[in-house]
């Protein structure tokens, strides 16, 4: 896949991460999502930082490693608006700097990686986010089929027996004619089962 056909991806899962933003509420930001230990702000926090490391990427060639974030969530008055505006805000900024990226190495953590894989590996962690962050709210939404279908084989790719430990659970196993958001889920160590359970 090209840098060009790559970013378009990005655009897609970024939209579809946005879309799930006008449920977030304050009385929301404590509640579990399907990442374990995990509350809707810390969820939201890594998020924005995702979307600074994304943008980081394209300015300087280079992502530093970042802790996690802490419990707890933000310290603002009113913290669900400061989260969603920084994500929207976040969110254009990457969007405008990939626009007009090329397929120059990165450098993720002393580890040289493509342009495009950086890229692609934001478009997942951003598709499956906003799928966290529905479930979270009580308003889950499918990831869309054909976004699904075009992130699945690299998220296979990427995330794998020696990359998972420490970034995500355990694969959930699924019957073979699963759909793909199901089964990109299901690789990402998240039930898809919870969107049925909640009710969309």
């Amino acid at each position: 896949m090209s840098t060009v056909e790559t970013v378009a991806l990005l655009e897609r899962s970024v939209g579809y991460a946005l879309g799930g933003l006008g449920d977030v509420t304050a009385a929301a930001l404590g509640r579990a999502t399907p990442c374990r230990g995990w509350d809707l702000g810390t969820l939201l926090l890594h998020t924005a930082d995702s979307l600074d490391a994304l943008v980081e990427a394209v300015d300087t060639g280079s992502v530093r490693l970042r802790p996690e974030p802490p419990p707890g969530g933000p310290p603002w008055d009113d913290p669900a608006a400061a989260l969603v505006a920084g994500f929207r805000s976040g969110a254009v900024r990457l969007l405008g700097a990939w626009t007009a990226a090329d397929d120059r190495p990165v450098t993720v953590g002393g580890c040289a990686m493509s342009a495009c894989m950086v890229a692609m590996t934001g478009a997942i962690e951003l598709a499956v986010h906003g799928w966290d962050i529905g479930c979270a709210t009580g308003n889950p939404r499918p990831i869309p089929a054909a976004l699904a279908s075009l992130l699945l084989a690299p998220a296979a790719a990427l995330v794998t027996d020696a990359t998972r430990s420490g970034l995500f659970a355990p694969a959930v196993p699924l019957p073979g004619t699963a759909a793909p958001a199901d089964q990109l889920l299901a690789h990402l160590g998240r039930d898809p089962a919870l969107f049925q359970a909640r009710g969309a």
